[in-house]
């Protein structure tokens, strides 16, 4: 049996009795008035018939199992919707359901908890808008999770959440900012166009991306930068800039869709990646592509000091008024003068020897790291 309104004015109270009747839902361009609030369910005063309920003691937390599928399309739920446990007690109660979920093009005008709840299938919330908090605290998503287009108006709680299918976040608004602490992301995820208009930066501690090496995470990074450049956290942002920047190497090198190409593409894919080979060296693990200054001088030291050594060595150097015993401080010293091309002329490698070779590879990486280490400063101390 259906439980199915259009363009009408829907009590809350016959939709969750609906809802534990175990009837599916279908409602369009409704008007859902009252408390979506499933804790009624259990109060003896609101007299609700709960025989129907497929209710599940587990350590403490009754959870209620939705087998029917839900659709509330471009519907309005003027007060809270809650499928969790009260404030006072919020893991007490989870919900879970075990088919489709809609909210396409709702609007939520109060506050809207999914805590601790499960998603068998499709969480679809494309285009809906949430004024108030919103909370998927330790929500499980199992389906493909729809928030495309969607604007949240208050402030977004994600935290511990689990994303086994696609998540995609296209063209999402988060108003106040983005908490997505400890989520997991194991499949495609889409954060492209999402942003903050009140500079909240998004909090993402330990946020993990199970296709990280297919570059998954780029269009996230890409939001975090943009959100804490406008917020004028500049350091931050450039962290985020290195992360889109090394994610988008990753997705140049293999993208989203290399573990369903055939064997021949995958491997035809790996050969032209070589093209990606300076990029790597240069920009991703010597530059940090201009957030990582001290790997620069990390490097010039490795190359003075290691020539200093093979300066050092036996016939190696000259000195301009006779000869001269080398050691490793006068090799040093050459190396030095070499490396930033300053060139005193009281030294000079011995004619036929491999030591000019070494002077002129050593004279065009110092040249080439020095202006490396400037453009480097310059770009982490003149944001904003």
């Amino acid at each position: 049996m259906t439980f199915q309104r259009e363009k009408q004015n829907v009590t809350a109270t016959d939709t969750l009795q609906a809802l534990a009747d175990g009837l599916e839902i279908k409602l369009s361009q409704c008007t859902i008035t009252g408390s979506m609030d499933i804790n009624r369910l259990f109060d003896e005063s609101e007299k609700f018939d709960i025989q129907n309920l497929n209710i599940k003691e587990e350590q403490n937390c009754k959870k209620i199992i939705f087998a029917q599928p839900i659709v509330f399309d471009k519907c309005t739920f003027e007060e809270n919707v809650v499928f969790s446990g009260p404030w006072s007690d919020p893991d007490s109660i989870s919900a879970v359901f075990q088919n489709d979920v809609i909210f396409n093009s709702s609007a939520f005008h109060a506050q809207c908890r999914f805590r601790n709840a499960h998603f068998c299938k499709t969480a679809g919330f494309d285009g809906c808008s949430f004024r108030g908090v919103v909370t998927f605290k330790n929500a499980v998503i199992d389906g493909d999770a729809k928030f495309r287009t969607t604007s949240f108006e208050g402030y977004t709680l994600i935290p511990d959440a689990l994303f086994n299918s696609s998540a995609r976040f296209t063209n999402t608004h988060f108003v106040k900012g983005v908490n997505f602490k400890n989520t997991t992301f194991n499949s495609i995820t889409d954060f492209s166009g999402v942003y903050s208009s009140s500079r909240s930066v998004p909090e993402f501690e330990n946020i993990k991306f199970a296709r990280k090496k297919f570059g998954d995470d780029e269009s996230f990074w890409r939001f975090a930068k943009q959100s804490a450049q406008e917020a004028g956290y500049y350091h931050f942002a450039g962290e985020c800039f290195n992360n889109e920047r090394c994610a988008g190497l990753r997705t140049k090198s293999k993208g989203q869709n290399y573990d369903k190409l055939p064997l021949n593409a995958k491997i035809k894919k790996s050969i032209t990646s070589i093209r990606l080979l300076p990029e790597l060296i240069f920009g991703k693990i010597l530059f940090g592509y201009g957030e990582r200054p001290v790997r620069v001088l990390l490097a010039s030291a490795v190359i003075i000091i290691t020539c200093a050594f093979l300066y050092a060595q036996p016939n190696m150097l000259a000195y301009r008024t006779g000869p001269t015993e080398n050691d490793f401080l006068q090799g040093l010293y050459f190396s030095m003068i070499t490396f930033t091309t300053l060139g005193y002329g009281d030294l000079y490698p011995e004619p036929n020897s491999i030591c000019r070779i070494i002077a002129m590879t050593q004279a065009t990486a110092g040249g080439f790291l020095m202006a490396l280490f400037v453009v480097c400063l310059a770009k982490r101390f003149s944001r904003g």
